[in-house]
């Protein structure tokens, strides 16, 4: 659409790729820029605070609470060299047009771009949901105003998050470890994690045990002849099924009236219902019917993206936007199923074409969402345009993972305007009598579908992987009432009950969904930044509480229950849409949370307690860092308790020492206070929290406990220990020690190992020249040494028998290992929209990183070198730029290298150094307790929660 003649308009959008497709579709006149997303936010830091307000008590918050909770805003450093650009344009201009995105964070995305840039010509709001030449020129057409009540509630969403952020998460530091956060979405989403491995760990597995049988029809006519039933009844109580444990203690329910076979049981039955006859009792056939999906939101495409495509959230929200941005599909940020009238008739002449006029319903199926707080006004995610362009259309301009999402995306929006699934259901109940009168019952079930409908276009995965497909059939024979069947086979079965599935990410979204917790446009971060926190990691596609998320949000559940509580998270939630809906206040939500003067708006919990702020404040000498630190698993068959406390170094076993033994008070890290010692033992790294069972607690105190003695070295008298360390298990005796090797077990090392390995470094002999050859274990392996020439070794065993000759000869012989050649990067991005410098992905020693050859950001995790795209990567250095460069370390002054006793001065030496070593015992002790106070002191003035 052309300008009005002599007019200039500027055109504000948020990402680079977004304006190049829209100055496509707008004539002359028109200038198209991007804002780069958010242009201001709240200070990030100390650093980034103003010099004037510097000295304000609230400056830390960057919020006045005591002035009408006033923000104080400010231009990231990676963005003021385009808002002076932006600037520069809007004094060129005789109009400016915001398209920032359809959402309330694209509303405040316009406002903060007027309050910035303050701009002296006519500005107009311009919103669409799709990227389409139509749908821009009608935007440009039909424009509005900024909408202010839209922006109040994105600004009190922000405001709130900021509070709870930097008023709880100090907490953390203080009684758990520093730079932990709180927030208000993600606190609530850990807790919903470590609720479900909770249940996990108190899971108690049963086995019960029930009868396949193989039947089969006589003289059966069309259909199978032989079908599969299963035992569900024995003289008339029910089998007992996985639904009849009680998940806590693996016993039958009491009242649940059912048969509980073991194997003994069902394998006689079995053999007793051999050569007996089987008859038919009862079929009931039904009409079978399934409706078609609802198009997709953003939490059923993160969904469905994560069962079919293996894509977290992450990856299927950036490769969305990109398909968004090009005009592929609509917005991808929605919590409406709604399709536009337009949509709807596109769907239905498509459905025609590609599968015929049966195939289409006689009305436009319209459907309701069941999202609590839902924007109905918008529209669900489909394929952009008056006119579906089919994924085969498509193909040869999208990358594979694009265009498997448009593919997803088509399939289920064409779906949902198409026919149900029809056909029937078949239940049948068959008796045998065994030999010994017992009256087994059976059953089988059977589903045929005669008209898939919907099903040929798209059928929804399941989040269990073994469920059964909903386009599957099951076909039984024709089956009456009465009719003989015989047995081909009668096989027992065992089966054991299984604890609940942990959360996908898929599946904690629609948790969070259906508590009416969070919104579309924040899942995919609240999934990536309890992960980047180190409250979940992930095991394929399985989300994993650390025991860090456990004493988080045991300290929140003590002492701050209304905080995490889905109920008061969710109302959260419905008191902003009230202030997007202009029903309720900012400034009054905002006051009654904070500081507790309920006057209507606000959780009255909150206010009861005296708001945010005392809640937080008060009684914080009555949380035990301890107690909190310390995630109890049970007691040990010696009446021990066993605890997990959660320490500077990581978590680690305890347990009380045997015989009721006083240990002696030990300095912990932060989170921790000082306390027994114990026996403690390494959790080792990537096990999960219900992996912690009696015996593996066992088996981790046999090989890596405090202390377990293996013997008396016979050639000192000195004890010879087994220990674990933060960098393994080793052995010690005296001054000496001496990692395992790698084929070495804790559990399974004998004294002879142990003396084997204390023998390290080896004294293989002395050189030609005087010099002394070791042999010895390092971080890279076997080795042998002469001086500071080092070789490696091909076995752990030739540290022990290789001869003097073999080390000179392998000493002399060249190094094999040498520079290697600079790996070509892994991607070439392009040029980087804000620097200009051409951007490429390497792979670094910690994974691969983009660079622009002076910066560096490593790639987050759920980012792959092939998914990041141009803008993400620009805004990744952007803030590496912000930061400036990391400080150098001062090297350390070099010692002058002491003399190294030979192999048969070590003993004598070792003697001597232990009286030395005892007088600085109580000096290192008071260090170490010193500095975990000193620590978290510098840590609590730099670091910085992060928030929602």
């Amino acid at each position: 659409m052309p300008s009005k003649a002599g007019t200039t308009r500027l055109v504000i959008v948020e990402s680079p790729a977004k304006a190049k497709t829209i100055s496509g579709y707008l004539g002359p006149g028109y200038v198209v820029e991007a804002s780069f997303g958010h242009v201001r936010d709240l200070p990030r830091n100390a650093a980034d605070v103003p010099a004037k307000y510097k000295g304000e008590s609230w400056a830390r918050l960057g919020v006045d609470v005591d002035n009408g909770f006033h923000a104080l805003y400010v231009v990231s450093a990676d963005r003021r060299q385009q808002i002076s650009k932006l600037v520069k344009l809007a004094k060129e201009v005789d109009e400016i047009f915001l398209a920032t995105d359809e959402d309330r964070e694209g509303e405040a995305i316009a406002w903060h771009l007027v309050e910035t840039l303050k701009p002296k010509v006519p500005v107009k709001r311009m919103v669409f949901h799709e990227i389409t030449k139509p749908a821009i020129q009608a935007a440009v057409a039909n424009p509005r105003e900024i909408d202010r009540d839209l922006v109040d509630a994105q600004e009190a969403r922000r405001i709130l998050d900021r509070l709870y952020g930097y008023e709880v998460s100090p907490v953390l530091w203080k009684k758990v470890m520093p730079k932990l956060s709180a927030g208000r979405v993600q606190s609530v989403a850990t807790r919903i994690v470590v609720e479900r491995e909770r249940q996990r760990m108190a899971f108690r597995t049963a086995e019960y045990w029930d009868i396949l049988a193989t039947l089969a029809v006589a003289n059966a006519g069309e259909g199978p002849r032989a079908f599969n039933a299963t035992l569900i009844a024995l003289n008339g109580d029910r089998i007992a099924t996985g639904k009849d444990f009680e998940p806590t203690t693996g016993r039958v329910r009491a009242g649940a009236g059912v048969v509980h076979l073991d194997e003994g049981g069902a394998r006689g039955l079995a053999a007793r219902l051999e050569g007996r006859p089987f008859t038919v009792t009862r079929v009931e056939e039904k009409p079978y019917r399934r409706r078609p999906y609802a198009p997709f939101i953003t939490s059923t495409l993160q969904q469905e993206a994560a069962r079919k495509l293996r894509l977290s959230s992450q990856q299927t929200m950036r490769t969305a936007q990109r398909l968004y941005e090009n005009g592929y599909i609509t917005y991808m940020r929605t919590d409406s199923v709604n399709l536009s009238e337009t949509a709807i008739s596109a769907a239905r002449r498509q459905i025609v074409e590609l599968y015929g006029e049966r195939s289409v319903p006689p009305e436009p199926r319209r459907y309701t969402g069941k999202v609590k707080n839902a924007q109905e006004a918008h529209e669900a995610i489909r394929p952009a345009g008056d006119n579906f362009r089919t994924p085969g259309e498509v193909a040869k301009e999208l990358s594979a993972e694009e265009f498997k999402l448009y593919e997803l995306i088509w399939r289920r929006t064409i779906a949902s305007q198409m026919t149900d699934a029809v056909g029937s259901s078949v239940s049948v109940r068959i008796r045998a009598v065994s030999t010994s009168q017992e009256e087994a019952d059976f059953g089988a079930t059977g589903k045929t579908i005669t008209d898939p409908g919907f099903l040929r276009a798209y059928v929804e995965s399941s989040d269990d992987e073994n469920a059964e497909a909903e386009d599957a059939e099951r076909r039984l024979p024709t089956l009456v009432k009465d009719q003989p069947l015989t047995a081909d086979e009668l096989a027992a079965q065992g089966h054991h009950t299984q604890p609940p599935s942990r959360y996908t990410e898929a599946s904690l979204v629609k948790a969070l969904e259906e508590l009416g917790i969070g919104r579309p446009s924040t899942y995919a971060s609240i999934m990536q930044t309890i992960q980047d926190r180190g409250y979940v990691t992930k095991r394929g596609q399985a989300m994993i509480p650390t025991f860090l998320a456990f004493a988080v949000i045991g300290l929140m559940e003590r002492h701050y229950p209304r905080l995490i509580d889905y109920d008061f998270t969710a109302s959260m939630e419905n008191e902003l849409d009230e202030i997007a809906g202009g029903d309720h206040a900012a400034v009054d939500f905002l006051t009654a949370f904070y500081f507790g003067s309920s006057n209507g708006a606000g959780d009255q919990d909150i206010a009861r307690s005296g708001g945010l702020k005392k809640l937080v404040t008060e009684n914080l000498s009555d949380i035990d860092a301890r107690s909190v630190n310390s995630i109890p698993l049970f007691t040990d068959e010696d009446g021990r308790e066993v605890v997990v406390r959660v320490g500077r170094y990581g978590p680690y076993l305890q347990r009380e020492l045997p015989g009721g033994e006083q240990p002696t008070p030990a300095a912990t890290g932060e989170g921790e206070e000082s306390g027994p010692q114990g026996d403690r033992a390494p959790i080792p790294e990537g096990l999960a929290p219900d992996e912690l069972t009696p015996e593996k607690v066992h088996e981790l105190f046999l090989g890596g406990s405090g202390e377990r003695k293996l013997g008396d070295d016979p050639a000192t008298g000195e004890p010879i220990v087994l220990k674990s360390g933060r960098f393994g298990p080793y052995v010690s005796s005296g001054e000496r020690k001496s990692s395992l090797l790698r084929s070495q077990t804790p559990d399974s090392l004998s004294l002879q190992e142990a003396l084997r390995l204390l023998s390290l470094p080896r004294l293989v002999g002395v050189a030609p020249d005087g010099v002394e050859v070791f042999a010895n274990n390092g971080r890279y392996g076997p080795y042998v040494k002469r001086g500071e020439e080092f070789r490696s070794l091909e076995s752990e065993e030739q540290m022990f028998t290789v001869s003097l000759d073999d080390a000179l000869a392998l000493l002399a012989a060249p190094k094999t290992r040498g520079r290697r050649a600079a790996a070509p990067p892994l991607r070439e991005m392009g040029v980087d929209p804000l620097t200009e410098k051409p951007l490429v992905i390497k792979d670094g020693r910690f994974g691969p990183y983009v660079t622009d050859g002076e910066f560096n950001a490593s790639l987050r995790r759920g980012q792959t070198p092939e998914a990041l795209s141009l803008e993400e990567a620009s805004e990744m250095l952007a803030d590496k730029r912000a930061k400036g460069p990391a400080p150098r370390k001062k090297a350390a002054a070099k010692k002058a290298p002491a003399k190294k006793a030979t192999a048969t001065k070590k003993t004598a030496a070792a003697s001597k150094s232990t009286a030395a070593k005892k007088t600085t015992t109580a000096k290192a002790t008071a260090a170490r307790k010193a500095a975990p106070a000193k620590k978290a002191a510098s840590k609590k003035a730099t670091a910085s929660p992060a928030e929602e």
